[in-house]
């Protein structure tokens, strides 16, 4: 009995290593190295701690046994966090700015195809394919798309692959699909508004002149909101000096008088002051000003409430701030409950003290989160040290 329990162990380890992803942990140098010597790509999955559905790929599509045998046989696999270590250079080299990112670089360094965002199995492995075809790599549909290509579904294929790192680029595209394709459906709209970032996007005149195409399919009234927020995007943009890390408050108001009150005006460039100093790790300054922008949190939405709660349980020391990111996390969470803010609530009330509440609403969170299908393994952690 004993022996076919160890053989039966073992049996079930083999299989279980023979699935999904192995990703190797070494130096970056070290596998280019690799990559070059067995002439591979390296697949990068770039990713963050903190990002939901980096953690989703994780638990639902690395581990398919399809994905790993496609990804193993072909590829050098390795998992990096963006915002530690070698990450931070690797994120500026290959302009990384959402998570997750996809990247698939040579032995030499070079990106040759990259993709983003929650990924199915069948997707993930054609994904694969297209990164190993040199007629389907990014490289060669940029050199294709300079070469004078026209066709509408290439086009807006390159400007989904560019759109998060390279806005310019993208710009040059729907600049081309829209010039010889009308707005046709709710697709073209979308497809549009998605490529703009602010007024001093080049498509930002598009934007303007199709203006009856797209109020066909998008309501007037929401086409105004979203001028009004390219606009007022722009000036923020240039309200912000990087190089000094100085705001330019008297050009913000003169460059939004006639987009917003005063006070809405105020409000939104001192929440804009305050995400910049989160980014900036300036905790201190961004505990003062979101502090003093949500006095008054009885109109925020609890995504907003959630997302300010977490990062004052992450940043923030202060007893009384904590306290008061608790009331944000309960208002998060009667609004609409889930399995996010209940875990917000639930570590919130164990940095406070308050174990017996923790306890309770990790639980809940838990339960949330399996009726879903979401990871839970981080509140698990929390729930078993309380």
């Amino acid at each position: 009995m004993k022996k076919t329990a160890i053989l039966s162990f073992l049996f079930l380890a083999i299989v279980t290593f023979g699935q999904g992803i192995k990703f190797e942990e070494a130096k970056f140098a070290s596998l280019l190295a690799k990559a070059k010597k067995e002439n591979k790509l390296i697949f990068i999955d770039a990713y963050a701690v903190w990002c939901g559905p980096c953690k989703l790929m994780v638990k639902n599509i690395f581990p398919k046994q399809e994905v790993g045998e496609y990804y193993n046989a072909h590829f050098i696999n390795t998992k990096i966090d963006m915002e530690k270590g070698e990450g931070i250079d690797l994120a500026k080299k290959y302009n990384v700015k959402v998570f997750p990112t996809y990247l698939f670089i040579n032995g030499d360094g070079e990106e040759v195809h990259r993709t983003i965002g929650y990924v199915e199995e069948k997707e993930f492995v054609q994904f694969a394919k297209d990164a190993e075809d040199p007629n389907k790599r990014l490289a060669s549909l940029k050199s294709k798309f300079d070469e004078g290509e026209k066709d509408p579904e290439f086009l807006k294929n390159l400007a989904d692959l560019t759109r998060y790192t390279d806005a310019n680029y993208t710009s040059l595209v729907l600049d081309r699909y829209f010039a010889t394709n009308t707005i046709n459906n709710v697709d073209d709209v979308k497809l549009l508004i998605d490529g703009l970032q602010n007024s001093d996007s080049p498509l930002y005149k598009i934007f303007l002149d199709k203006k009856t195409d797209i109020i066909k399919y998008l309501p007037e009234e929401k086409y105004d909101i979203i001028n009004k927020n390219l606009q007022l995007s722009s000036a923020l943009i240039k309200s912000y000096n990087a190089d000094t890390k100085t705001w330019n408050d008297a050009y913000y108001f003169e460059a939004t008088k006639d987009l917003l009150t005063k006070d809405d005006a105020t409000k939104v460039l001192n929440q804009s002051k305050a995400n910049r100093a989160l980014k900036m790790k300036d905790y201190s300054n961004y505990e003062k000003l979101t502090l003093e922008n949500y006095k008054d949190f009885s109109q925020a939405n609890y995504q907003e409430l959630n997302s300010i709660a977490w990062n004052f349980y992450e940043n923030i020391k202060t007893k009384s701030s904590l306290e008061k990111a608790l009331l944000w996390a309960q208002d998060s969470v009667k609004k609409n409950e889930n399995s996010a803010n209940t875990d917000t609530l639930a570590n919130l009330y164990n940095k406070t003290g308050d174990k017996k509440n923790a306890k309770i609403w990790a639980e809940k969170a838990i339960e949330l989160a399996k009726k879903t299908g979401e990871d839970y393994s981080e509140t698990e952690k929390l729930l078993n040290s309380l």
